[in-house]
């Protein structure tokens, strides 16, 4: 009787050391993704601010549908070449109307959008204007998920958008550009496309999000790309090739792979609020690759958006630690499935 007694006693406490070893490690690992979901945020936002020096370059030698198209194709080519040398299988169906917002959101809306103010617009002024894009991103995610701030972070928020339309405003000498209707049409549509796409990067690699919702779009991009080029001026040269190189693989691809998996990891409003620092990245770029000058507002604009941005971040990470304090698993309700 001893002999079946004692391996009953000797099992019983494996399954309960099992549980805490599983619940334990998960604060530590959810510090560390936060972190590196910041600064995967953060490469993004430093791709991003190359965008729109890269398009004044394409520019120069290449007309707007031509730029827009033929960086489209270059890079659903290399992320169609990717998924398919990796055996990825297609999203399931319910991601795929997700995926269609990111496409005319991301992939086509913006790029167009923007392309086309920048015939009117300097560099400068556009990025400046497209700062407001943080706003508009962690609205309509507070809208689309559900997900509740503190008030500190909108007025933080909301500060720093003021500092980017003033600031705005007295680079344009008191008036807005003729481009400004493409670049507000922009703002909108690419915070919808960011917002699913966080969402969405949640539920599949960051990569694959933006990968599918390319490919999607070579059906039009290729005929287009085609018309395009026929239709407009070709001058290629250094400038107009390394534009629409760095358009394809930086901004419309890597950029946005780094962009969505620090969303996925710390949140859609949250990351969105380091795109502040983008249109000042933007106009260091626009004195150093297009000779353009600044005044001496964005000295001060930088160090009022650098502040804006430090709340911003300060405000999500308290409003993460009471539901995570509530819930046992920890878990961030902004980034529940």
């Amino acid at each position: 009787m001893s002999d079946g007694t004692e391996p009953r006693t000797a099992a019983r406490p494996a399954p309960r050391a099992s549980g805490p070893a599983r619940s334990g490690p998960l604060p530590p690992a959810g510090h560390r993704g936060g972190l590196v979901g910041t600064v995967l945020a953060a490469l993004g936002v430093a791709a991003f601010s190359l965008t729109f020096p890269a398009t004044a370059w394409g520019l120069e030698g290449l007309g707007p549908w031509s730029v827009v198209t033929g960086r489209l194709v270059l890079a659903g080519a290399v992320a169609g070449g990717t998924l398919a040398v990796l055996r990825v299988r297609p999203p399931a169906r319910r991601h795929w109307p997700g995926l269609l917002v990111v496409a005319a959101g991301v992939v086509v809306g913006f790029p167009l959008l923007t392309t086309l103010a920048l015939r009117t617009s300097t560099t400068s002024h556009a990025a400046v204007v497209v700062g407001l894009l943080p706003l508009t991103t962690a609205a309509y995610a507070a809208m689309r998920t559900g997900a509740r701030h503190t008030r500190r972070f909108w007025v933080a928020a909301l500060a720093g958008a003021a500092v980017i339309v003033a600031f705005a405003v007295q680079q344009s000498g008191g008036a807005l550009a003729g481009g400004d209707l493409y670049l507000f049409g922009a703002l909108l549509i690419c915070a919808a496309g960011y917002a699913e796409g966080g969402k969405l990067a949640g539920h599949m690699p960051g990569w694959q999000v933006i990968g599918w919702a390319l490919v999607a779009c070579l059906p039009l991009s290729v005929p287009g790309a085609a018309l395009a080029l026929t239709a407009e001026p070709v001058h290629l040269g250094a400038h107009a090739v390394a534009g629409l190189l760095w358009l394809a693989l930086g901004s419309q691809f890597l950029g946005l792979v780094v962009w969505y998996r620090g969303m996925a990891a710390i949140g859609v409003a949250r990351a969105s609020q380091l795109q502040l620092a983008q249109p000042l990245l933007t106009l260091v770029w626009s004195v150093l690759l297009l000779d353009e000058h600044l005044t001496w507002a964005a000295p001060a604009a930088a160090a009022a958006v650098l502040v804006c941005i430090g709340v911003t971040q300060r405000a999500s990470t308290a409003a993460e630690r009471a539901p995570a304090a509530a819930d046992p698993a920890g878990a961030n309700p902004e980034e529940r499935p």
